[in-house]
């Protein structure tokens, strides 16, 4: 038995790739053509119905894949909004072709998922900017993504992830409350209340489960009336099978904590919350968990192409057709207002130059953001921009 990922090696080698670069590396290499340089343009190929931006993001990883060559590589910042109905380079990719030709696939895989689940968690989080939101979301996807998923929910404008090796990568402390599995161990929803007050640090927020046994008004007055002003929130993550009206439910909780005097105690939600729930429970709930609906979400597609090669002394256009010819430089006037000219022309318009220069022939030559400062810049750019119609 064994776990089927792909080791780091694996990656920053070149090795999780498709054969089909690796045939292309062999041929250009027998016919003498491992020389020949070449523009790559990393873009967006489209995005899901009814988005209007996205969340460029997986930069830093994929910077650490490229940087195993001798390449050149220009970006957007990590945690830039890009407008979906403009074509606009994230990033130029400048070498021999032959250097980097296998790490695309890698390159996308990181960058395709990165973006969809920071947009996702960007769009959540612009539904409710003043309320706190936990990324639930690591028990839908393969242990190996955990870090990667709670990043980019992270840097997508949540305020906290709930994973352990958070701590370890993004410097975060992770957040989370109890399990329905500690209530039914104790066999008693007051006992594994208690228990966790006595034996979980100050620090801890009290947030007690109280959809295990019985209704939930009950079990959120009966929380209140065992930890009293410890109580910080009580969580519903009642399931749908039993959820009835979710809204009114938490209506009648909130109503009834409020009339016995637990007005600081807090709602917590959780359970298949998505787009349309946030929208509706916003009024009521304090924090929210959210976990599929961002860890899954509908994929934002990123492509690249060879768009100039090198030859007798000159870059010279060229690409596939459907495509822009000539590499690009990205100029901004407004977080959804840019500008694309060919690569060595003036703009017009827009004279915030946003393309930089991240990678010299494999050293990085400008500092790469911590996770929170990404996070922040993303929380700038979405109190720009309308809110999004809710899609799920």
């Amino acid at each position: 038995m064994k776990l089927y990922i792909a080791s780091s090696d694996d990656i920053l080698s070149g090795s999780a790739t498709d054969i089909y670069f690796l045939r292309t590396k062999e041929i250009l290499i027998k016919k003498g053509l491992s020389d020949v340089a070449v523009r790559m343009e990393v873009h967006i190929n489209g995005v899901p119905r009814g988005y209007d931006w996205a969340i460029y993001s997986g930069l830093e990883e994929a910077l650490a894949i490229l940087s195993q060559r001798p390449v050149t590589v220009y970006s957007l910042p990590e945690g830039t909004l890009v407008p979906s109905t403009f074509p606009i380079p994230l990033m130029i990719i400048e070498g021999e072709y032959v250097d980097f030709v296998e790490l695309e696939t890698a390159v996308l895989g990181v960058l395709r998922h990165a973006t969809s689940v920071a947009t996702k968690a960007a769009r959540i989080k612009r539904l409710a900017m003043d309320r706190r939101f936990i990324f639930f979301g690591l028990r839908s996807a393969h242990p190996a993504l955990a870090p990667m998923l709670d990043r980019s929910a992270f840097i997508g404008g949540l305020d906290a992830v709930s994973g352990v090796l958070s701590e370890k990568f993004l410097g975060i402390k992770p957040s989370g409350t109890m399990p329905h599995a500690l209530i039914v161990v104790f066999g008693d929803n007051v006992k594994a209340w208690k228990a966790f007050d006595e034996v979980m640090p100050n620090d801890v927020p009290r947030i007690a489960l109280v959809d295990t046994f019985e209704d939930e008004r009950l079990e959120a007055v009966k929380a209140a009336e065992t930890l009293g002003s410890k109580l910080y929130g009580i969580r519903l993550d009642t399931p749908s099978s039993r959820r009835g009206n979710f809204r009114e439910i938490i209506m009648e909780v909130r109503w009834t904590l409020d009339l016995l005097g637990y007005k600081h105690v807090k709602i917590v939600a959780s359970g298949g919350l998505n787009e349309k729930s946030v929208l509706q429970l916003r009024d009521l709930v304090d924090i929210f968990g959210v976990g599929t609906s961002i860890a899954f979400p509908p994929p934002v597609d990123i492509g690249a192409d060879i768009v100039e090669v090198y030859r007798d002394g000159r870059w010279v256009p060229i690409s596939k057709r459907g495509k822009l010819p000539g590499a690009k430089k990205v100029y901004r006037c407004s977080t959804l207002e840019y500008e694309v000219v060919p690569w060595g022309s003036n703009p017009k318009k827009c004279y915030e130059d946003v393309l930089e220069l991240y990678l010299d022939k494999g050293r990085l030559v400008k500092e790469l953001p911590s996770p929170s400062s990404i996070r922040e810049y993303v929380l700038r750019q979405l109190k720009e921009v309308p809110e999004p119609t809710p899609v799920d």
